[in-house]
């Protein structure tokens, strides 16, 4: 199905003989990275805890970090984003509370380091968003069929849940490059598959529309990255499959797509009509649309944090937006960034995603099929968000500000560590 273009690697063995403690340890919890993050509570802080805990041991080990002007590059978007956050917080008297989300920003660099200088098996890595993916979509299933919920949600908020486990199910369909060269090749990819298939199907079931928005441009990446290794034929044959499969989750009654779609169409509806502006889509068109009035009052320097939710208000109070728009955000990354930061905000915001994504997609092309696996993953990771924020301030949460940065880190790390022959994938 794919072409070889290395050599099978002992690498992908789940055998722990030949590696370090350190790199079993990096392993085992970028295992835990991908297995429990859904289905545990707080489970996507289990991974990067252990792993920031573990970079402490860099301040006496001291290994060559071996840096290059792309990883500069990398970290210092991902600091600038974190300090100017906090920054701006403090500037507008924030309370210090508030600060908790943005730094955690900065506690994925040194998990950075630590990951460059042992990166984990890539067995590990693929096998734990595998291991997650299944098991979050088989309680999805669970949820809905067994206990008759109306979406699937886990221990997050619907959306996070629904979101991040489409993620994990289209690292997956990433990792099958990886696979492809493989001793068991075959094996691998069916794991990888059904990974995906079962990740895709708890956002199916947590009924998140947003994050199906997104999938022509994440299919596009994995196009980029796989597209020459398939025939003609073969790329017809797996576009009628995934269509095949669209119309018939849709057409099935119990996977609740059907309705949520019909729902959104009449949310349109009444909104424009005026007939109603409280329902689900409507209140987000009223947030924006507030959001938007801010931004142009104060494009340079923004509302604040706080002053955010007073301008919104006092626009309620004016009857231009219903008072459910005075939500706590705005419900897409974008404007709410832009309406309390201003358009500095606003453009570390967007770096933050596109040089990650320009980074990863120079080496979508590249020669060794494990490593291309690597960057597919690292690309899909900001493409994705990118689409999440549209219709939700997922840095405004936990589960948003422990998976991006940590899983960047994490992506990045484990790429460059093999890609500058540390430790050659193949070898």
């Amino acid at each position: 199905m794919l072409i070889k273009q290395s050599p099978p690697s002992n690498y992908g063995s789940l055998n722990f003989n030949t590696l370090s403690f350190a790199q079993r340890y990096s392993s085992f919890a970028v295992f835990l990275m991908g297995s429990l993050s859904l289905v545990v509570r707080s489970g996507y802080t289990i991974g990067p805890v252990l792993l920031l805990l573990a970079s402490i041991t860099l301040l006496w080990r001291k290994p060559e970090p071996n840096l290059q002007q792309e990883d500069k590059w990398l970290m210092a978007i991902v600091a600038g984003y974190s300090l100017l956050f906090m920054a701006q917080l403090m500037w507008t008297g924030a309370d210090i509370k508030t600060y908790d989300r943005p730094s955690r920003f900065l506690f994925a660099l040194p998990v950075l380091l630590f990951v460059l200088a042992y990166p984990p098996k890539l067995s590990w890595l693929w096998s734990g968003l595998v291991v997650g993916s299944i098991l979050t979509g088989s309680w999805a299933l669970w949820q809905k069929l067994v206990l008759e919920e109306y979406r699937a949600t886990g221990y997050t908020y619907v959306i996070q849940f629904g979101n991040i486990s489409m993620l994990f199910g289209l690292l997956c369909l990433a990792g099958l490059g990886w696979a492809a060269v493989q001793p068991h090749a075959r094996r691998w990819l069916e794991f990888l598959l059904v990974g995906a298939l079962f990740g895709v199907l708890g956002s199916l079931l947590s009924g998140t529309r947003g994050g199906w928005i997104g999938l022509p441009f994440i299919f596009l990446v994995l196009y980029r990255a796989y597209g020459n290794l398939f025939s003609a034929k073969l790329r017809l044959c797996l576009v009628t499959i995934i269509l095949a499969l669209a119309i018939v989750v849709y057409a099935v009654p119990q996977t609740g797509i059907q309705s949520r779609v019909n729902e959104g169409i009449t949310d349109v509806k009444m909104y424009i009509s005026g007939q109603e502006k409280a329902t689900s889509l409507g209140a987000r068109f009223e947030m924006w649309q507030g959001a938007l009035t801010l931004i142009a009052e104060k494009p340079l320097t923004g509302w604040g944090w706080d002053g955010y939710a007073i301008g919104m208000q006092a626009l309620v109070d004016k009857g231009e937006v219903i008072q459910f728009a005075a939500d706590n955000h705005a419900h897409n990354e974008y404007l709410d960034n832009f309406a309390r930061r201003g358009i500095l905000g606003f453009l570390t915001l967007l770096a933050l995603y596109l040089i990650p994504l320009r980074l990863f997609a120079r080496r979508l092309k590249s020669d060794n099929l494990e490593l291309r696996a690597l960057a597919t993953a690292g690309a899909i990771l900001p493409v994705a968000f990118m689409d999440f924020g549209l219709s939700q301030v997922f840095f405004g949460h936990n589960s948003g500000v422990m998976v991006y940065p940590f899983w960047l880190a994490v992506l990045w790390g484990t790429l460059r560590a093999y890609e500058s022959e540390k430790i050659a994938p193949s070898a």
